[in-house]
């Protein structure tokens, strides 16, 4: 899993699979997207005007719970 911001456009992207897939997108919302690739595996998760959707104009803290690492190192 990859997250990015880019503040220069307020923008978040998670991405959950590596690697170009075709992908459909999903709107939720004008500003939440989810983008789904073959056999409806969720690809990513875009917000768009990411520090007003995601809370009091700062991006959140981050916390991950119950997650096993995986071996891979990071790349």
């Amino acid at each position: 899993m990859k997250i990015s911001y880019d503040s220069e456009v307020d923008a978040l992207y998670i991405r959950l699979l590596d690697g170009p897939r075709q992908c459909r997108t999903v709107r939720l919302s004008d500003e939440v997207a989810l983008n789904m690739g073959e056999g409806e595996q969720l690809v990513g998760i875009e917000v768009l005007d990411a520090k007003r959707v995601l809370g009091s104009g700062q991006l959140p803290r981050l916390i991950v719970e119950n997650i096993a690492l995986a071996a891979a190192p990071f790349k």
